[in-house]
């Protein structure tokens, strides 16, 4: 550690006496830098010891009082800073532990522990670009080898090819260098090649299982790979070492709210609110948690309170509208309009406020000017995608070419035996929470979540690492045998386990596009029950084409490639009712709207379930609902979302082009 006046003499080796006992003996260190302020009042170093014993023996208030007195005296002094922010961090003030640790790395930009430290509180923040950039100087400052620092400075200044190309001739060289690896594994993550940098984490942990930061890492990218059942026990091996560390917690929190334990992930979300409490970010985290759990006017007063400290943070308010039952009054909407006439609203605010105030102005009746938002924060959101409907309509073709009877037929009785999924398919805003909310009140069933594991195991199966690459899905199903099928169905079902909460013998996996893997769920699962939810396409295509979707469904921002993607899943799906008769069973939204009871008793009997009256009582489960309609399922059935898309059919012509003959025959299927 520099301090700003080298000691001599006595004082220095007393110096040294009392950092060898820190670690050891903090109260010895403790007497030992006390001594010294009394020989040498004031001294920087010492002061500095005392904090540190201080705050080892748990006084972390006589600690900060010290830290705060010594960088007033030592303003240029970058160790003071950071141990300040340290201490900040542990009384619970984040946001100045933030300022403290900006200062540390000003003052010595090679300051690696305090960038790392940096990094941990804005990724607690929500600041994932600056918390990301704090990370890549961390990587850069921690190595010494002149190989790695070229590496280190492209991956810093998001030159991300060039920094792969010198990390690979590195590890030619030097196959076990841990930090080599790491650096690979950050460039392979930015590139969305979250298989690659597992695997390469799962190497670097194996060759040192101590290092922290890239088990911190390794958790990361199985929680954004959704693997978050694994993605747990790294978090908690983390937590055990350093059990404030707010990127830590936040993980947790997010991993936890990812399985289902709404409880818990609340909490912890709370606690670091304590630590953030000005963090717009953290606030509406913390209410989507508590959204999820059915506490929804919490999670409003969760939301009010990010738009209060961040007026111009989109994503909050489109969280209020998204709630789909809270109607902003004048004052509100006046707000949303001012804020999107800043010149200095990033695109991600912009379109969710496009997205809120569409829902506002259609809330009273404004259509006009609510579609013009709704388009504009769709053209927005479409243009920072990359999505190419042929490519959708290609694997359609190939999956009619590879799911014959004949196919079927040949692998008659392979899979795992397993009775327990109930998969609910279609397209989003179909009614499938509806259907979900239904079945999930059932003494039988289970409600869990959209679950990621069917489309992950078809993203396995294709081998593609990248968009130019082509999958080799579902092709290479031609290639498993039964053994190897019915694995894979074994493992599903062992991957959803920690989704199960109750002893219910079956459970819902509503996924809407899973409809695209009909084939697979039916080769690995063949005792699976498959319901397709439908919708009037004109309702369904406009309902997507309002909602802002966090993530994924890529194809639901423009009005054309709406109805081409609705078009091609009505054909995907009539292929398998004539190569599978009777295999799916399909509910018509408007049919079960106008008659609720009849429908239900076809669903429960095309289960297997005897009829139960609290199934028409769904509206009163008071299950977690982690969709956008989880306040809508929470109301009896109601018949007015059902023609609400002729407000704006007048600026539909788009979607009804898209959707061609489908759109006429509808509920019946036109001859593809």
């Amino acid at each position: 550690m520099s301090q700003p006046d080298a000691p001599t003499g006595t004082v220095a080796v007393a110096l040294q006496h009392a950092a060898k006992l820190l670690e050891r003996d903090p109260a010895d260190a403790k007497l030992q830098a006390e001594e010294i302020l009394k020989a040498v009042p004031g001294h920087p170093l010492a002061t500095l010891l005392l904090a540190l014993s201080q705050r080892a023996l748990g006084n972390e208030s006589a600690a900060l009082a010290l830290l705060e007195q010594l960088v007033v005296q030592q303003p240029a002094w970058a160790p003071a800073h950071f141990e300040l922010g340290r201490a900040l961090a542990a009384s619970g003030n984040g946001e100045r532990a933030v300022e403290a640790m900006l200062r540390a790395v000003a003052l010595r930009p090679e300051f690696q522990e305090a960038w790392l430290a940096l990094a941990d509180h804005l990724t607690a923040m929500g600041d994932t670009a600056a918390a990301d950039a704090a990370y890549a100087q961390h990587i850069r400052h921690s190595t010494r080898d002149p190989r790695l620092l070229e590496a280190a400075a492209a991956l810093c200044e998001g030159r991300l090819a060039p920094a792969e190309a010198l990390l690979r001739e590195q590890l030619k060289q030097r196959p076990t260098d841990v930090a080599a690896i790491r650096m690979l594994a950050e460039v392979a993550a930015r590139l969305g090649r979250y298989g690659d940098s597992e695997k390469l984490l799962e190497r670097c942990l194996e060759l040192a299982p101590g290092f922290t930061a890239a088990r911190h890492n390794y958790a990361l990218v199985l929680y954004r790979s959704n693997k978050a059942a694994e993605a747990l026990p790294q978090v908690e091996q983390l937590l055990a070492l350093d059990p404030r560390n707010p990127s830590y917690r936040n993980l947790k929190a997010a991993i936890l709210g990812r399985i289902g334990e709404y409880n818990e992930s609340i909490a912890l979300y709370r606690g670091v609110l304590e630590d953030y409490p000005n963090q717009a970010k953290i606030w509406t985290s913390y209410g989507h948690a508590l959204k999820t759990a059915g506490q929804q006017a919490q999670s409003v007063q969760a939301y009010r309170r990010a738009v209060e400290l961040s007026p111009q943070f989109g994503e909050a308010w489109w969280s209020l509208a998204n709630l789909k039952t809270l109607k902003f009054d004048d004052a509100d909407i006046a707000q949303m309009r001012v804020q999107l006439q800043r010149s200095d609203l990033g695109d991600e605010d912009r379109f969710h406020f496009d997205f809120a105030l569409g829902k506002a102005l259609e809330d009273r009746g404004e259509y006009a000017e609510s579609f013009a938002h709704y388009a504009a924060g769709n053209r927005l959101r479409r243009a920072g995608i990359v999505y190419d409907a042929g490519d959708n309509a290609a694997q359609v073709s190939r999956s009619k070419a590879l799911f014959t009877r004949e196919f079927f037929a040949q692998r008659a009785g392979v899979g795992a035996a397993a009775p327990d999924p109930i998969f609910i398919v279609g397209l989003p805003r179909a009614g499938s929470t509806l259907l979900e909310q239904i079945l999930a009140s059932h003494s039988q069933v289970e409600g869990t979540m959209e679950l990621p594991d069917i489309i992950a195991i078809a993203k396995e199966l294709g081998g593609s690492r990248s968009r130019s690459e082509v999958s080799g899905y579902p092709e290479v199903l031609a290639q498993l045998g039964a053994d190897e099928l019915r694995e894979l169905g074994e493992r599903y079902i062992a991957q959803t386990r920690i989704q199960r909460k109750s002893a219910a013998p079956f459970f819902i996996d509503k996924m809407p596009n899973n409809f695209a893997h009909v084939g697979l769920i039916h080769l690995i699962l063949p005792n699976a029950r498959i319901i397709d939810a439908r919708r009037h396409p004109l309702g369904c295509c406009f309902s997507a084409f309002k909602q802002h979707f966090a993530r994924g469904q890529t194809f639901s921002y423009d009005l054309a490639e709406l109805g081409a993607y609705y078009r091609d899943y009505v054909e995907l799906m009539a292929h398998f009712d004539a190569v599978l008769p009777g295999r799916v069973h399909r509910v018509i939204y408007e049919t079960m709207v106008a008659d609720t009871e009849s429908e239900i008793r076809r669903l429960l009997a095309y289960c297997g379930l005897p009829f139960e009256d609290a199934c028409l009582r769904f509206h009163e489960n008071e299950r977690a609902v982690r969709t956008a309609s989880s306040e809508q399922v929470r109301r009896p059935i109601f018949t007015d979302a059902v023609e609400h898309w002729r407000h704006y059919e007048s600026w539909l012509l788009p979607l009804k082009s898209g959707l061609g003959p489908t759109l006429e025959a509808y509920p019946r299927v036109p001859e593809f």
